[in-house]
């Protein structure tokens, strides 16, 4: 069986890396697919020579060009729709419909077009004419930009497909693309697209690069590199924390999205006037996609009362009788099960799972946890740590304080619910909590579970450390995306005819 190749200084060719891996079936276990290449230095060297080698050719031209591309690139992506759903159904479970036929793979398209929409109208690059001293300023391309894909979404944020590769691309930069392992298959077939669109709009082949998969060590090696101008990262807290400290150390822009529960504090009249309601809207966005979702809600705070442990009985039998999915990968799985077994020996209650499903391969028991609030204040930093997985822990209060100073307590996160009513009993406890929790979430929600990232201008998928690495910016959302990858330029008693035309006189 032939190890797949990479993409590199515009071909096709086999890696200089002598190590191998290769894909597998979530639900099987059963290796898939062709051998995959663990690129070594060689291969990164190529790469980042290859991109810097293409920005001096590219970094000039119009937003036009680059819409093109990316147009031409969903085109390409819609010929091969069913392929790549499929390929992807193998690589991660994720179901054909409505996950990945539905949901993601449109989520795909739309964010590619809505980034070529913006950097053909040029506005994210905010222009500011100040003709009085004749001074111009704009964003304008960084340079190339090394983009790290999660396991969890292998089309929407793929490497190569995501937004942050759109919004790199949008803003006039190269891309070197690491795939995830989890899904090699997948990210090689949208690979071969995108080589198509680069052929068919008149790119130079080189405006990308692939690889698979590399060393931890050469893959920091890479990202302290002088060529690359900034890095884009979704996935664990550990791989993004090295990743920032490797840009830091380098002074470059780093966007790391890491870890998030996402708290959803329950107000009293919420339980007491649609607590089944409630029970079903939870569970539903806990257990979907086994979890694996970066805005998943990991940690549920109730107000105290005799409603409240109606409504935790309620959510048990839920997850007790709900069937457990696969989870992407067999790493994934150990680790929810370390977590889930960390919090019980720290003092929560196990209501229920916390084991590896028997019924299903590669699956978790769907696990729900309970802790008193006094004993997640007094160890608030072990009861935050994430469980990446069809999982959740409940906080039960005794009085409205505690759900402030839980509040008080909360590393910086994705988002933050609030459920409540119009009962002024609601009202006041929300107006008490509000300016905590709008310092410590990225996105605030009230009566809605934040699981789902619509692509829309106005959002926000981002947040305070240690959700991600700075909380100015979002990974979804453009314009606002695309000015991670870029640099502010300013132009002081240029001529017009050497400014670039947005900044030239109408």
């Amino acid at each position: 069986m032939a190890t797949a190749s990479v993409y590199l200084s515009g071909e096709w060719k086999p890696s200089s890396g002598l190590k191998t891996f290769q894909a597998h079936n979530p639900t099987t276990g059963e290796v898939i697919g062709d051998p995959y290449p663990i690129s070594n230095w060689t291969d990164m060297e190529q790469a980042l020579q290859s991109a810097s080698e293409c920005d001096l050719i590219t970094r000039d031209w119009s937003g036009d060009r680059f819409a093109g591309l990316l147009e031409a690139y969903a085109s390409q992506l819609e010929n091969r729709g069913d392929e790549i759903v499929e390929q992807a159904n193998l690589e991660t479970a994720l179901p054909v419909t409505p996950r990945l036929k539905g949901a993601e793979f449109p989520r795909t398209l739309a964010q590619l077009r809505a980034a070529a929409q913006a950097a053909r109208s040029g506005e994210w690059a905010m222009p500011v004419i100040d003709q009085a001293n004749n001074i111009r300023s704009m964003y304008r391309s960084i340079g190339p930009v090394f983009v790290i894909g999660p396991n969890n979404f292998p089309l929407a944020f793929n490497g190569i497909s995501g937004g942050d590769f759109a919004a790199a691309v949008a803003a006039g930069n190269p891309v070197i693309v690491k795939a995830h392992p989890a899904h090699p298959g997948t990210t090689r077939l949208m690979a071969e697209c995108l080589v198509n669109a680069l052929m068919a709009v008149n790119f130079p082949a080189n405006f990308i690069q692939l690889i698979y998969e590399v060393a931890p060590e050469e893959g920091l090696k890479a990202i302290r590199d002088s060529r690359i101008a900034a890095v884009g990262f979704t996935g664990s807290q550990k791989a993004g924390i090295a990743i920032k400290a490797a840009a830091d150390k380098a002074g470059k822009p780093v966007y790391v999205e890491m870890s998030s529960i996402n708290p959803v504090f329950v107000l009293p009249g919420t339980l007491a006037e649609k607590s089944d309601a409630f029970a079903e809207e939870f569970t539903g966005s806990c257990l979907m996609g086994s979890g694996q979702f970066c805005t998943n809600p990991g940690l549920v705070i109730l107000p105290p009362g005799n409603e409240t442990a109606k409504w935790i009985e309620n959510v048990r039998d839920r997850f007790a009788n709900a069937k457990s999915g696969p989870l992407l990968t067999e790493g994934v799985k150990d680790s929810l099960l370390d977590s889930i077994q960390n919090l019980v020996k720290g003092g929560a209650e196990l209501l229920t799972g916390g084991h590896a499903a028997k019924d299903i391969g590669g699956a978790a028991q769907n696990t729900l946890l309970c802790v008193d609030a006094e004993k997640f204040l007094a160890d608030s930093d072990l009861f935050q740590q994430e469980a990446f997985g069809n999982c959740s822990l409940i906080v039960k209060t005794s009085d409205p304080d505690q759900m402030t100073a839980i509040a008080q307590s909360l590393e910086g996160q994705l988002t933050g619910c609030v459920y409540l009513t119009d009962q002024p009993e609601d009202e006041a406890i929300y107006q008490q909590l509000e300016p905590i929790l709008r310092r410590r979430v990225g996105r605030l929600i009230n009566n809605k579970m934040p699981t789902g990232v619509a692509v829309s201008p106005a959002m926000n998928h981002g947040g305070p450390f240690p959700a991600t690495g700075h909380p100015g910016f979002t990974a979804v959302g453009i314009p606002a995306s695309i000015r991670r990858f870029s640099m502010l330029e300013c132009y002081d008693n240029v001529p017009e005819h050497r400014l670039p035309i947005a900044l030239r006189n109408a």
